[in-house]
């Protein structure tokens, strides 16, 4: 009884002294207009700092509509039903869909793995399997790879492209003198 009665004073002491303690904020040294505000942050180095989105994104994560090639490939896509679109494993999977109007038996699949989130042409594993049916429903699977398969990662890549260039030009607005510094890669 004892035992936990000190454990229980040592975890709420714990818990209190790594709060630190709470300082307010001097009036005269605030002030009071938010472009002075935001100013004085950026000076003192405090709050969010937008050049770092243009470096290395080791680890970092964009959400699925901030993102323009994820944008640019469901665009795509659009024609075809989805069965998974996982942003986080970086994967969308279509279902099956008769691209080709004389050959009614033959269906296509198409899995896009996205492998960074950089607009590059190495940036998409594109993925086409054709289902072959019979008159007896029949069906052979198997994996493809043609011109499809370029031209589809090339129809997304320059729309991702264009994508890109409407957002930062959009920030450059909505910032103003605060724009975003890309740091230059050696």
């Amino acid at each position: 009884m004892i035992k936990t009665k000190i454990a229980t004073i040592l975890l709420i002491f714990l818990i209190f002294t790594s709060c630190g303690i709470y300082r307010p904020a001097n009036v005269k040294d605030v002030p009071i207009n938010e472009g002075e505000r935001r100013k004085k942050n950026i000076e003192e180095g405090k709050g969010l700092r937008l050049a770092a989105l243009g470096g290395e994104r080791g680890g970092t994560f964009q959400f699925a509509s901030a993102n323009p090639l994820w944008r640019a490939t469901l665009d795509v896509l659009d024609f075809a039903p989805l069965i998974s679109a996982n942003y986080s494993g970086g994967i969308i999977i279509t279902d099956w869909v008769y691209l080709d109007n004389s050959n009614s038996d033959d269906s296509y699949k198409i899995t896009v793995k996205f492998l960074t989130n950089e607009i590059r042409s190495d940036a998409l594993e594109i993925t086409l399997h054709q289902k072959n049916c019979n008159t007896d429903n029949a069906c052979s699977i198997s994996k493809i790879k043609n011109s499809t398969n370029e031209q589809i990662s090339k129809k997304i890549l320059k729309i991702a492209a264009l994508y890109e260039k409407d957002d930062q030009e959009r920030l450059k607005e909505e910032l103003g003198e605060y724009q975003i510094s890309r740091p230059k890669k050696n």
